[in-house]
């Protein structure tokens, strides 16, 4: 049984996610200002939720040392947890740029940075990063938000070299437009049919989809630096 830490597990993927790893594993989930949801998943799920900030390193620090302490190791770890924004490039304020960058990019990099140690120290471990489609080919009024996941897919790729010779796997996931209440919140109706439409299988996603690719890239020890699109075949 391996111990799977998944950040932002309050949302539609982040809960599918749990759900999946929760079937033969250890699971501890992230969430920020949610609380009620993760108490709710947690106990749906039989497994732990811990509060983070992902912008915040020293909350990141604090609940991983937290994390560890209690399980002893974190085989698995998720970067899932994000936000979006959809606002013309010349209508984004430094302040939205900011917020996204720290979001959903050094999220990574904090998260990340604090579970490492511990999986260099035991030689053992598999990162999974989920970034979008968008970081792959980019969205119109979407650049800070396809910005930073198109980071996410660098930070993955280097990483993957760099933990390489620790037996460690880095991999990402790129999903497509996913049946969320997030992209229910940003778009119309007609504008998720429009992206159906675009997408070859001719529907959305669903979180279970993406789950089920996460789960597999980190199980799969030779599999490393890549970037899975989980888009219907809408990334090309």
């Amino acid at each position: 049984m391996s111990t799977v830490l998944i950040t932002g597990g309050t949302g539609a993927i982040g809960s599918a996610l749990a759900e999946e790893f929760a079937k033969t594993d250890d699971v501890i989930f992230t969430y920020n200002s949610r609380a009620e949801e993760a108490r709710e998943l947690s106990l749906r799920l039989h497994c732990a939720a811990a509060r983070m900030n992902i912008a915040d390193k020293s909350s990141v620090n604090t609940a991983v040392e937290g994390i560890l302490r209690g399980f002893g190791h974190i085989d698995v770890l998720v970067n899932n947890a994000g936000i979006s924004l959809i606002k013309p490039f010349l209508d984004t304020s430094y302040e939205d740029w900011r917020r996204m960058i720290d979001i959903d990019l050094t999220g990574v990099f904090n998260v990340t940075r604090a579970v490492a140690p511990s999986m260099v120290n035991r030689k053992s471990g598999a990162v999974v990063n989920v970034s979008s489609v968008w970081g792959v080919c980019g969205a119109s009024c979407e650049v800070a938000y396809s910005a930073a996941k198109a980071g996410v897919i660098g930070f993955t790729k280097a990483l993957a070299k760099e933990l390489g010779m620790s037996g460690i796997t880095v991999n990402a996931v790129a999903p497509g437009v996913i049946d969320s209440p997030m992209n229910s919140a940003h778009l119309t109706e007609e504008e998720l049919a429009e992206l159906a439409e675009e997408t070859p299988l001719n529907r959305l996603g669903k979180p279970s989809e993406v789950a089920k690719a996460v789960r597999s890239l980190a199980e799969n020890r030779f599999i490393t630096g890549q970037v899975l699109g989980v888009d219907g075949g809408f990334g090309g």
